[in-house]
């Protein structure tokens, strides 16, 4: 792929005339109201396009990953000393059972397992599930090598989303925690600036007539270049950037957001790439509505240029963005 070197008769009539005002009148009414009482940009993600995104860019079995050494606090809604489980999968996936979007709003949004025997002791296997007030900022109690626990974070319907603004438009991104905590871990210490300076996106590359409108691949045609991507930094000024271990390396789709290698260096996938098999950590997705926002870059002036013997394009004025939060929207 390369990476950067350094929206009566008579009377019958009269009364179907009438029926067709009264009906004529009752639409112009629906679409008025319609407009005047859309709901804003953060309810649209209780639609079903979240819904069928997720079921999209899930990986065989789902993911339940969290972070070792790392400790989250929060309202329990399960006491870990009267809940073991044999893994810390399992513990995720009793919290995402709470969380299914089919009951209402989630009941559990952090778990924390210990499994380490000899480390736990008595506490081994002990599951705490728990809530957070503020599922974008969660409450950390400590991390390091003295930490013996694991915890993760689970985003529902309509959580975890983030907004990456450009001069272009906004890239609404729902975040992937599940299968990715380390990376969105990170992405929730960019939330907490003013500004993301030095955040850009340097590379643009259409689909060309390699891929469809839908990202599909067409039969007979090379797969790149252009590589139907566009590509920046999510190195910021003032955030020490740490490498990201390899998290959930799903097949590259449509809408994909993931590191080249270790970061800080990611793209946004304009088309489905099955020939890069498991390259590559996914750590969230464009929703649907907004790809074309990512398209529109993508038709950006640019200019070409050569990186390891790969033949790219690079924008002539690269386009900065910053991140802000969107909340949880009620159903």
């Amino acid at each position: 792929m390369g990476r950067r070197q350094i929206d009566s008769e008579p009377t019958r009539w009269v009364s179907l005339i009438l029926l067709l005002m009264g009906v004529f009148s009752c639409s112009v009414v629906y679409m008025f109201m319609s407009v005047i009482l859309r709901p804003n940009e953060q309810n649209k993600f209780s639609s079903a396009s979240e819904a069928e995104s997720v079921k999209l860019f899930e990986t065989d079995g789902g993911c339940c990953r969290g972070i070792d050494q790392f400790e989250l606090w929060g309202a329990a809604v399960k006491w870990g000393s009267d809940f073991k489980f044999n893994s810390s999968i399992e513990c995720c996936d009793a919290c995402k059972a709470m969380c299914n979007g089919k009951d209402g709003p989630c009941l559990c949004d952090s778990w924390v397992y210990c499994g380490n025997p000899e480390a736990c002791g008595s506490k081994f296997g002990e599951c705490w599930l728990k809530k957070q007030n503020d599922p974008l900022a969660p409450d950390r109690q400590q991390a390091g090598d003295n930490t013996i626990w694991t915890s993760g974070l689970i985003f529902g319907k309509g959580e975890g989303i983030v907004k990456m603004k450009t001069q272009h438009g906004i890239l609404h991104i729902k975040l992937l925690p599940e299968c990715a905590p380390h990376s969105v871990m990170y992405i929730l210490e960019l939330l907490t600036m003013r500004h993301c300076a030095g955040c850009q996106f340097y590379r643009a590359e259409g689909r060309g007539k390699s891929w469809d409108s839908e990202g599909n691949h067409l039969k007979s045609a090379s797969l790149g270049p252009p590589f139907a991507l566009i590509q920046g930094t999510l190195e910021a000024e003032g955030v020490a950037f740490k490498k990201i271990p390899t998290e959930e390396c799903p097949i590259i789709q449509r809408g994909s957001v993931a590191w080249i290698d270790s970061g800080p260096e990611f793209f946004i996938s304009l088309a489905n790439h099955e020939e890069w098999k498991n390259a590559y950590t996914v750590f969230g997705y464009v929703l649907p509505e907004d790809i074309e926002i990512a398209e529109k870059i993508a038709t950006l002036p640019v200019i070409p240029d050569v990186w390891n013997n790969i033949n790219v394009s690079v924008l002539q004025k690269p386009v900065s963005f910053s991140f802000s939060r969107v909340d949880k929207v009620s159903k």
